[in-house]
């Protein structure tokens, strides 16, 4: 049977739910970025070079894009953030981390899609 929009959305975001208290326990301050998008607003990233598609999970609203803070200051350090990561993909098989992409790195970006 096919999953509802509404139900991807709920467990997606229970999700993100645990990634941010696993995030808190190994020592980052998450604050929130970008979860939905529009239409427009994605043709803008494209156009600009800050995304390579049309077809972004941001805009079902099973993405979200997250800053990490370690010590006080922003880092989008890939083996930093790496243990986040692994944990997301793990929470899911459909879950996928931005950082371990293989041509077009979006760190603070995890979805499920």
């Amino acid at each position: 049977a096919k999953v509802s929009a509404v139900a991807e959305q709920a467990a997606f975001l229970l999700d993100v739910c645990k990634l941010i208290q696993k995030a808190t326990e190994l020592g980052f301050t998450v604050t929130g970025g970008e979860l939905f998008r529009t239409a427009e607003q994605q043709a803008i990233y494209v156009k600009t070079g800050r995304s390579k598609t049309m077809n972004s999970i941001h805009l079902k609203r099973c993405a979200i894009d997250l800053n990490f803070f370690k010590d006080g200051k922003l880092t989008y350090d890939i083996p930093t953030l790496k243990p986040v990561g692994d944990y997301w993909e793990s929470l899911h098989p459909k879950n996928q981390w931005g950082g371990n992409w293989k041509s077009f790195k979006d760190v603070p970006h995890f979805q499920r899609g």
